[in-house]
């Protein structure tokens, strides 16, 4: 498994004619105004869930593996945390590359090379063979969470940041259930390896798609600014070096990579934690583990809306939003695991999932509010690689490693904790908050 538009439109004396005669005409537009970003959008999070069922499918075969090549749940979770790995040690200079070599480019790439790696998880004979497939569908997946959400939150007012970005990165949930449940079943039926196949040509197909529908030079026409540009004003850019000199920033990866530890968790563990506690058979198990991988999805869309509403007087607020969900995530996970198996346990554990990654939007707005628009997918790349090495990469690891020592249980009501340095992160934040502004507004300044 995060904003803001990452470059300035160029002028429009640059635009060849056509093109500009075709800028008028979409700007004066109203309709055509509304429809295209919608339409990116829409493109853009159906490539966010090929992306994830790709990488969560192999969760719903874990069963399968574990039995034919005999493996353990560390070497399970490996072959999980090797994908979020490499998009957290790759996502910054990847997506510092798609701010200068262009967006769009960038993301189709991406969408290919993670599909012709995922069918090289279908061809798989082993565990080593799977573990090197695994690397390079992370390759493939890297940057584009932070790229893909830049390109779609640069055609949209700032109003609805949160909005579109608890929506965007709860693709990564719903592709998570789609993969799961859809790969359990068939798995069940036609052998794991069609898992793998089902997924790969989604991706291509998505990909292109979006590569016939979405241009940089659209892109440009429909971009909605952090300030007004004139037609001729230059374009304005900041140093890279400044995503890691505003402490509020930090604060903001901090959080997110905390809070995403147990998101992680539950979106590689939960269906082997309903086949081992539950006793349910494999594409069962794979079911009911999707239905709490929505609600987790849903949570993220809804807290995102919610954290627009009561900030739109004050943005500081998005910081106290995001404590409030972690600690309630906190809470029902922590005595959800520790209840015995039955209808209190899954009650609690359905209402922790649905607020796991709550604060994934609210963050995602605060990281893009305070870094400047030049830099805006790298910022997002940053807060990726934090969600990926802290998060996605470290959480299912850790706790296989502890599985196969404390059994998997027990190290599931650990995960929780990671709750707690997310929330202090978040405390912080806001104390530091108007500070960020403030150097924001002084780089800006200095690089006009």
């Amino acid at each position: 498994m995060g904003l803001f538009p990452t470059q300035t439109a160029p002028p429009v004396e640059s635009i060849e004619p056509a093109h500009a005669e075709q800028a008028d005409t979409a700007i004066g537009d109203p309709h055509r105004r509304r429809i295209y970003p919608w339409l990116v959008a829409a493109l853009a999070f159906a490539l966010l869930l090929s992306d994830y069922m790709s990488r969560q499918v192999l969760s719903a075969v874990f069963p399968i593996l574990k039995a034919d090549w005999a493996l353990s749940d560390s070497q399970l979770a490996s072959l999980t945390s090797v994908v979020a790995l490499m998009v957290g040690l790759l996502t910054f200079p990847l997506s510092v590359l798609a701010d200068r070599w262009g967006r769009v480019r960038s993301l189709v790439i991406m969408a290919v090379a993670w599909s012709i790696a995922t069918l090289g998880c279908a061809i798989a004979s082993n565990y080593e063979q799977m573990l090197a497939a695994r690397f390079f569908v992370g390759i493939g997946e890297a940057a584009y969470g932070s790229v893909g959400i830049a390109v779609v939150l640069s055609v949209f007012s700032p109003r609805l940041h949160s909005s579109l970005s608890g929506a965007f990165m709860a693709g990564g949930s719903f592709g998570s259930v789609v993969g799961v449940a859809l790969g359990g079943v068939i798995a069940a039926n036609l052998g794991w390896r069609w898992s793998f196949t089902a997924m790969a040509v989604l991706g291509l197909i998505l990909a292109a798609l979006f590569r016939a529908v979405v241009t940089e030079s659209r892109l440009a026409r429909y971009a909605i600014h952090d300030e007004p540009v004139a037609p001729s004003a230059p374009v304005i850019r900041v140093s890279v070096s400044t995503l890691f000199t505003n402490t509020a920033v930090w604060c903001a990866y901090l959080a997110g990579g905390f809070q995403m530890f147990t998101t992680a968790v539950l979106l590689s563990w939960t269906p082997s934690f309903f086949n081992r506690c539950y006793g349910m058979t494999l594409d069962k198990a794979a079911g009911v583990a999707a239905m709490f991988v929505l609600l987790v999805a849903t949570g993220m869309v809804v807290c995102g809306m919610i954290t627009d509403r009561v900030s739109r007087a004050d943005p500081a607020h998005k910081w106290m939003t995001g404590v409030v969900f972690c600690a309630i995530s906190l809470i029902a996970l922590g005595i959800g695991f520790r209840l015995g198996t039955g209808v209190p346990q899954l009650i609690l554990l359905g209402i922790g999932a649905f607020f796991s990654a709550g604060c994934s939007g609210p963050i995602a707005a605060m990281v893009a509010s305070l870094t400047h628009e030049s830099v805006r997918s790298s910022a997002l790349g940053t807060l990726t690689m934090a969600n990926n090495l802290l998060g996605l990469a470290l959480g299912p690891f850790i706790i296989g490693i502890l599985a196969d020592r404390l059994g998997l249980l027990e190290s599931l009501q650990l995960a929780p904790l990671s709750y707690i340095v997310a929330i202090v992160a978040l405390l912080v934040g806001k104390r530091v908050y108007p500070a960020g502004l403030r150097k924001l507004a002084a780089q800006s300044t200095a690089s006009a």
